[in-house]
């Protein structure tokens, strides 16, 4: 039976709830039998993330599936590609550095991504394939679970997907932005964990 690392984030700048995490917790309510799943709430800081995910790999999971929030995507977005850049929010990207100074330019996700993409829409979810994560903490979160994985010699494939908001986290000024209820999103994750346990 295979077993699973399932985060998520806590809240970020004025969010006061994070879609990643609201949609673990749905999930949780009605976990699958298999396979055997761990969950984890994340920091939203990028030494605290490299802390807590080399802690968590080094129980050796047979898979990591990663969630973050992205409030501009309307699908759940399969991310491929993790790149070594480290960027915060505020800085521009001139000042950009690497998350690993002598680290691979990237890491490839070893999972089939686009199948999993393909068996949620067959199920009639929105998603979409992306190959590339960005250049902030989820990206970061993607590479570094990639690089530690190496570095603490466990065989840990990994998965970074971003979700949507949830309509509860609408602001008023935000009318048409789009949004998918976190059930939708734990029925996604349900699915792709059922995939992975056949792997």
């Amino acid at each position: 039976m295979a077993s699973v690392l399932v985060t998520a984030f806590e809240p970020y700048d004025d969010w006061p709830t994070n879609a990643s995490w609201l949609t673990l917790v749905e999930l949780t309510k009605n976990l699958p039998d298999e396979p055997v799943i761990t969950t984890r709430r994340y920091c939203v800081d990028f030494d605290k993330v490299r802390t807590q995910l080399a802690k968590d790999l080094a129980d050796g999971y047979d898979f990591a599936i990663h969630l973050g929030q992205s409030p501009p995507d309307a699908l759940i977005t399969l991310e491929t590609i993790g790149i070594n850049v480290r960027g915060e929010r505020d800085q521009p990207p001139e000042q950009f550095g690497p998350l690993v100074a002598d680290g691979p330019t990237a890491y490839h996700t070893q999972l089939p991504v686009r199948e999993l993409t393909e068996r949620l829409r067959n199920a009639g979810l929105p998603a979409r394939v992306s190959y590339h994560a960005g250049e902030y903490l989820c990206n970061a979160t993607l590479y570094l679970s990639h690089h530690l994985t190496i570095q603490l010699g466990v065989d840990t494939k990994s998965l970074f997907i971003h979700l949507p908001l949830d309509p509860s986290q609408l602001k008023p000024t935000m009318c048409r932005q789009a949004t998918l209820p976190v059930t939708t999103g734990a029925r996604a994750l349900r699915l792709i964990l059922q995939e992975l346990d056949q792997l």
